[in-house]
């Protein structure tokens, strides 16, 4: 008689908010693919459906409930977790039906919840060799939900600013760096398994070791420090099978007085030319009601000063306009010192009070309409630095990294998408190269002369190598 091998059940994933939220889902799938669980695509096959929620503002808690409902409605078993899900009760209130809630980053507990509501169907005949583990989630064939040519390293869990309008580190806890051993193991089975661009995120990457004293850990027989030089310098150093480096970026830095070190790594072309700062605000008054960490720096300083030593180095930053006591004066100064500043990329938001944030109760609300008025003008100012930015790269040759290659068209010509070293995923501006080789594939890094640009995308065409 044959024997009849089990189905295993199948895990459905929606994963909503930062990059460093997509890397927890990547650990939690990890994890329960060892443990014999499949991937569904839908909600239809899913036996269980978990929900990776945001919890950073009102808007992202309200779509992480509509997640939540809509999964409930498509498919009936769901599991909440991620950062909303420290409201267990709000989520329960609206959705009682929901399985199991669990915090952010609370891998066992969410695992645990999916074992209970869908147990694994184990088999001698299949599970005789269960998968490899190691001892953080993801570092051993982990499940990814980027494009393989790309990945996130999560270097810290969790922050210890407490800056006024943010509720991280009560959803997130303290920092907590990851051994740097552990990262670079990551790092390296990332590089070796076909990923050409390492994106290194944390909630405060240029605090990553602080909690720990920067302890040494031994890497390849050298001692390395727990330290953001000393990380960004190892990361530079891998290489993959056929002997080429990754690009290497860097996200969420606070330009503390050791960024600097990392700057002639850049020039040196070991780590990718571009700096991720969340500047927030440049107002003096207002940086103090935000209770941002080194507010006092110079800053246009060092931007001059990095820029003479990697003159191709990117700056992206964030702002926020509106926030309580913002005034027109406080407003123009952020204005006038993006003038001066001549940052790359800049994202910017309104104001949004935030459940918890000690933000909420300060004085001197800026109305509705006076942010949206501003966010105009920000957007205008940056699009304006940006366009002309890029404008100066026409005719230059810029290394591109493919993200997509595309069908033929009625002539036969192929385009595809790609990024410069200014431009991060999903968040920067893009590449558009035409009349490309059929074989060129997601992932390749070439040559590419700049013949247009408009306010944030360059176009282009490949050249010989």
């Amino acid at each position: 008689m044959a024997i009849e091998i089990p189905s295993p059940p199948k895990v459905g994933m929606v994963s909503l908010g930062c990059p460093k939220a997509l890397v927890d889902s990547e650990r939690i799938l990890t994890r329960l693919r060892a443990d014999g669980y499949q991937m569904s695509a839908d909600y239809a096959g899913a036996d269980v459906v978990l929900v990776n929620t945001c919890g950073f503002l009102d808007s992202a808690k309200e779509e992480s409930l509509a997640a939540i409902g809509e999964a409930i409605a498509e498919n009936g078993r769901v599991i909440v977790t991620g950062c909303m899900g420290n409201e267990a009760e709000a989520i329960r209130a609206r959705f009682p039906q929901v399985l199991a809630v669990t915090g952010a980053h609370q891998y066992e507990d969410v695992v645990g919840a999916v074992h209970d509501a869908a147990p694994p169907e184990l088999s001698p005949y299949v599970d005789l060799i269960p998968q490899a583990r190691g001892g953080e989630f993801g570092e051993d064939g982990g499940v990814k939900l980027t494009p393989r040519h790309y990945g996130y390293l999560k270097i810290s869990e969790g922050c210890n600013h407490a800056c006024s309008f943010c509720i991280i580190p009560s959803l997130r806890g303290k920092l907590a760096s990851r051994r740097i051993d552990a990262v670079l193991r990551e790092a390296e089975k990332l590089v070796q398994a076909g990923t050409r661009e390492l994106l290194v995120i944390s909630q405060d990457t240029s605090a990553y070791g602080v909690d720990v004293r920067h302890e040494e850990r031994a890497w390849k027989g050298n001692p390395v420090r727990t330290h953001m030089t000393d990380l960004a310098r190892e990361l530079g150093q891998l290489t993959d099978a056929s002997g080429q480096r990754p690009w290497v970026r860097l996200h969420y830095v606070y330009p503390y007085p050791h960024v600097d070190q990392v700057i002639p790594l850049m020039a040196e072309g070991l780590i990718t030319p571009y700096l991720d700062i969340p500047f927030q605000h440049a107002a003096p008054s207002v940086l103090k009601s935000m209770k941002r960490p080194a507010n006092e720096a110079k800053v246009l300083d060092r931007l001059r000063a990095w820029r003479e030593i990697c003159p191709d180095i990117a700056i992206r930053s964030s702002f926020v306009v509106g926030f309580p006591g913002e005034t027109e004066a406080d407003f123009q100064y952020l204005l006038d010192w993006l003038d001066e500043a001549q940052l790359d990329r800049v994202g910017a938001f309104r104001f949004e009070p935030v459940e918890g944030a000690s933000a909420n109760d300060l004085p001197g609300a800026v109305p509705e309409a006076v942010k949206e008025e501003r966010y105009a003008r920000i957007m205008e100012k940056t699009a304006a630095i940006s366009a002309a930015k890029l404008q100066a790269k026409v005719g230059r040759v810029l290394p591109v990294i493919i993200d997509e290659v595309g069908e033929p068209d009625d002539d036969g010509d192929i385009g595809a998408t790609g990024r410069s070293e200014a431009d991060a995923p999903e968040i920067d501006g893009n590449v558009y190269l035409r009349d490309v080789s059929s074989d060129l594939k997601a992932g390749d890094i070439v040559l590419a002369r700049i013949e247009d640009a408009d306010e944030h995308d360059l176009f282009g065409a490949i050249t010989p190598a």
